[in-house]
């Protein structure tokens, strides 16, 4: 029996899963599928696709699984701002030749009037903070949350799906639990509840977490916004249909 031609999906979106999920249905007999997770988090959702739990130890050693594994086609599904596994993707698919692709989910359209700011990463934030907010709801996950910590005068609310064993180096700051989607009346209670006078977060797209951003904009309430990291050059697509079309033509 000829070896069916393997996908690597490496993912942590919804837009991951649903590729993961739909590929492995619409591919049955034509494509094996390997949904690969960080193991940050534990996984939402139960896959039929194969799914792998792990780090791969950098470009090289995904090289190296590509190689061990068989992997014909990548796909790329992380987070916008997961430069450092794209980097890696980008490396290994380079050293091994087979195509990769990047999906990526669009970004926010914030509506005229909105009152944002853009910030390139999180020291840059903390230098635009202080100028107008002293109770923050902080959404950017758990890197890099140091870089606030020259500001005690804020008191930071800090949202993430499980709170980290290692807590961070600021003086006022509380942290609070939930995973998304969130509704709008979910936000603008939170928002309500700790008197937030400020969202920092970053440019991530998606229906999951976009509630946030227009309550802040209903309350009046400048938003913060980080940049994405630019992305790694190659083909990218916005959608998951646009994902399984580009699988069709690559099989």
């Amino acid at each position: 029996m000829t070896e069916l031609p393997r996908l690597l999906i490496l993912g942590g979106t919804g837009e991951a899963a649903s590729l993961a999920e739909t590929a492995h249905a619409q591919f049955s007999g034509r494509l094996d599928v390997i949904y690969s997770l960080a193991g940050r988090i534990k996984p939402v959702r139960e896959l039929k696709a194969t799914v792998r739990v792990g780090g791969f130890g950098g470009g090289a050693g995904l090289a190296d699984y590509i190689k061990n594994e068989n992997i014909k086609l990548l796909i790329d599904a992380t987070h916008p701002f997961a430069k450092n596994i794209s980097a890696n993707a980008y490396d290994a698919c380079l050293a091994t030749d087979i195509p990769r692709l990047t999906l990526t989910r669009p970004p926010w359209d914030l509506p005229p009037g909105a009152k944002y700011l853009e910030a390139d990463d999180m020291a840059h934030a903390a230098r635009i903070l202080p100028d107008f907010a002293k109770r923050v709801l902080v959404t950017t996950g758990q890197s890099n949350l140091d870089e606030l910590k020259e500001l005690p005068d804020i008191h930071f609310f800090i949202r993430v799906i499980e709170e980290p064993d290692e807590k961070p180096a600021l003086e006022n700051y509380t942290f609070i639990t939930g995973r998304p989607p969130f509704t709008m009346d979910d936000e603008l209670d939170l928002m309500e509840e700790h008197a937030i006078d400020a969202l920092l977060t970053k440019q991530s797209g998606g229906k999951a977490t976009v509630a946030k951003i227009i309550a802040a904009i209903r309350q009046n309430i400048p938003v913060v916004l980080i940049r994405r990291p630019l992305p790694e050059p190659g083909e990218h697509v916005e959608s998951v249909d646009d994902a399984l079309m580009w699988l069709e033509q690559k099989l």
